[in-house]
Order: C-alpha cells, then sequence, then structure tokens
C-alpha cells in the first residue's frame, strides 16, 4: 500500500509503500514516554521504499533495557515522531501512524509489550466523546 505524510508544521514529507499486515501498537514504558500517550502505534516499510521527499529529521538514539540502540527520527522544529529504524545497516523503518495520511486505512493487528500496557488505554469507548472542541 502506497502511503505519504509529514509532521505537524510541514517541514518534513515522505512517501513509502508499506504492508498493512505489520501495522501494530507498542506497550512499552520507551514508546509511552516518548509518544506522550499510553501506547505508540506504526507501520513498517522497507528502507528501499522510503523516501523522505521534503525536510531533514532529527535523530534520536534510544538504547533499550536489551542494549538495543533505535534511532528515533523526528521534526526538530515541532517535534513530531516520524519513524524509528536500527542505528546501523538500516533495513526497515517503522513509520508512526500519527504521521502517516492513511492512518485510517491501517488498523492495528497485533500489540507488544502487553505487559506495560496502561490498561485504561486499551478501551476507551466508554469514555464520553464531544464531536469537537
Amino acid at each position: 500500500m502506497k502511503v505519504n505524510g509529514e509532521c505537524h508544521c510541514g517541514n518534513i514529507a515522505y512517501e513509502a509503500a508499506v504492508d498493512p499486515a505489520t501495522s501494530s501498537i507498542c506497550n512499552c514504558t520507551d514508546c509511552q514516554q516518548l509518544s506522550g500517550s499510553p501506547f505508540r502505534a506504526s507501520v513498517a516499510a522497507k528502507a528501499e521504499d522510503f523516501h523522505i521527499t521534503r525536510g531533514e529529521p532529527k535523530l534520536y538514539v534510544k538504547t533499550a533495557q536489551s542494549g538495543n540502540k533505535r534511532a528515533q527520527g523526528f521534526c526538530g522544529d515541532c517535534g513530531s515522531p516520524i519513524f524509528a529504524t536500527t542505528v546501523e545497516n538500516r533495513t526497515k523503518y517503522n513509520l508512526r501512524l500519527g504521521t502517516v495520511r492513511q492512518r485510517a486505512d491501517l488498523p492495528p493487528k497485533r500489540q507488544i509489550w502487553c505487559e506495560s500496557a496502561i490498561l485504561w488505554g486499551q478501551n476507551v469507548s466508554d469514555v464520553p466523546g464531544i464531536p469537537r472542541e
């Protein structure tokens, strides 16, 4: 599936081909902190299918509990998270669904790090909603 997206301020834009079957949610505490929400949603793109078309993301290298290092690409102006990838030998990018224009067409197919999940974040369907504010 072809997708495109951009950061909130529009300084970084990209296009990619993704496999909708790889759309997922991560509940780890690192993703909670880095996204500022109960979980982070992403979809995978092969390195050869991901192209930055405008701007240059800043990188923050996060070291996981396992010792693995992951490069977090984000907009240095508005702070929007764009992707995560390995530090070296990049073969795959996990695109952050919040910046993908077609995000409504990419429902998650799996969740990981469920032991860290914030329970109230798993089902908000009973929380009263307001169409706009």
